[in-house]
């Protein structure tokens, strides 16, 4: 038998295997009120790798070093700034598992909301989680690309950074218009350029780090108060945002759900796993860096000490350049995989008619079958949201937005399955089991974003006392029952 003809039979049997898989996810979809509109094209790793994407490791690391370790904290700001958040969001990432698994949809969180929160208060749950996401969602998409605008305009040494922004949320959009399969070989190779990175800048730290390094005592001990606050404890709060800003988008793997072959069990897994990963790398990252002392900054400014006198300075700029370039390059792959994040999210809040012109943003391209329109909805607010760039002091704000939005729709729903959804959630292939409860307790408690969240909880309460009440449902039906029930008599 030639080779050509065995690899089409396993073709044939792996397209055998896939149909009862994405049959079965379009019943348990179909369960959850809505009807198949994606093509599944993302697999298990895939999806591992969007989730892992999102977070572009050295990319983050480098864009927020210097604040935690020069103004609040030093290396004890840096090490415990980073630790103490770090092992309390695995129990946000396991909980939201947990409800990934058991209703695998794009509309992801305020979905939860809405068939957690008692029947009352159902709509108005999941209207104040549905906005809180797709302002974290968008702002953080701007945030992404700005700061890669500003890498670039770094490494350029030029000013035109808001330009800069345009044109790389032009090629985003552009990129997230794909198809469904297109998006999910790119995320094999975003992860390999994110992971790939993150080791090549481990290895250089070690190599030319030589004699400048401190003290284990010193990495894990010195503080520094550069915040101007006299209490330091105020201010070591205040090293945490680095890490809340990079460690988000555990919701990614939730809203591509609909694209995923086997999403019950492949949406959870890519969420704790990519977790997991995430911060295991942070963590060797982290400690190479308050090893060698050295800070990872743009081409123009001084080069790493470690370079030493004797190295010339043409040749020690040429050589920063080049590992900047790949940190360049692993922010513009984080910024695309984002914004299929974010485009998702506004699909399905515009698929249950929650958005102004709803209509439009709902829109399935035909070739592509993805949700064009909603797509390029968040480049343009994305670059009306870098207007704020022209501010240091609003472009934090619009960092701060980002993760105030999104950790904030993250402890709705959770919060909401400790208390009236306990017994209103039906378990999926992932399950907590009894440790629900401690796990989502802790979720919630270390959650402090939810204390400054009042814009868009203003926002959303306004202006749902206003209109909203009046029209707004909750998530919509779109298919009939009488299909459902044909569809799981089928199954049977």
């Amino acid at each position: 038998m030639s080779t050509e003809s065995t690899k089409s039979e396993k073709r044939s049997a792996a397209t055998a295997m896939a149909v009862p898989l994405r049959h079965a996810d379009d019943e348990l979809l179909a369960k959850l009120g809505y009807k198949s509109e994606f093509k599944r094209e993302f697999s298990l790793i895939e999806t591992i790798a969007f989730a892992f994407s999102i977070m572009g490791v050295i990319a983050s690391v480098s864009s927020t070093f210097s604040f935690p370790l020069e103004i609040v904290g030093g290396h004890v700001g840096m090490v415990f700034g980073w630790l103490i958040p770090s092992l309390f969001v695995m129990t946000v990432a396991a909980s939201m598992a947990e409800l990934a698994s058991s209703m695998p949809t794009s509309a992801g969180l305020y979905y939860f909301s809405a068939k957690l929160a008692p029947p009352k208060y159902s709509a108005l749950a999941s209207w104040i989680t549905g906005w809180a996401n797709i302002t974290g969602q968008v702002t953080l998409v701007c945030s992404i690309d700005f700061t890669c605008a500003q890498m670039i305009t770094s490494a350029l040494a030029v000013g035109p950074t808001y330009g800069i922004l345009l044109a790389i949320l032009f090629v985003h959009g552009v990129v997230c218009s794909a198809a469904t399969n297109v998006l999910a070989r790119l995320n094999l190779f975003y992860v390999i350029v994110n992971v790939g990175t993150s080791v090549a800048a481990i290895i250089a730290l070690l190599v030319c780090s030589g004699d400048n390094k401190v003290s284990t005592k010193d990495a894990f001990t010195m503080y520094e108060n550069n915040t101007g606050w006299s209490n330091s404890g105020w201010a070591f709060l205040l090293a945490f945002t680095a890490p809340m800003w990079t460690l988000t988008g555990y919701d990614s793997a939730a809203h591509i759900a609909e694209e995923t072959a086997g999403a019950a069990r492949a949406a959870p897994i890519a969420i704790f796993v990519g977790s997991v990963r995430r911060l295991s790398r942070l963590d060797h990252l982290h400690r190479r860096l308050l090893r060698d002392d050295l800070r990872l900054r743009s081409p123009q400014h001084d080069p790493p000490a470690a370079d030493g006198p004797a190295l010339p300075q043409r040749a020690r700029q040429a050589r920063h350049a080049g590992y900047w370039s790949f940190i360049i390059v692993v922010q513009f792959v984080t910024g695309a995989a984002q914004g299929v994040d974010a485009s998702r999210v506004v699909f399905a809040f515009a698929r249950d008619n929650a958005l102004p012109g709803s209509r439009w943003w709902k829109m399935m391209n035909g070739h592509t079958q993805t949700p064009v329109n909603a797509v390029w909805l968040v480049m343009v607010l994305a670059g009306i949201c870098g207007l704020l760039g022209f501010s240091e002091t609003a472009l934090s704000s619009l960092a701060g937005a980002s993760v105030i939005g999104l950790y904030t729709s993250y402890v709705t729903p959770i919060f909401l399955r400790i208390t009236s959804g306990r017994n209103r959630l039906v378990p999926g292939p992932f399950s907590l089991g009894k440790w629900y409860l401690p796990i989502g307790a802790i979720a919630c408690s270390m959650n402090y974003a939810v204390v400054i969240i009042m814009a868009v909880f203003i926002f959303a309460s306004i202006s749902w006392i206003v209109s909203a009440r009046k029209w707004f449902k909750g998530p919509v039906t779109t298919v009939e029952q009488k299909c459902i029930k044909l569809q799981i008599m089928d199954g049977a």
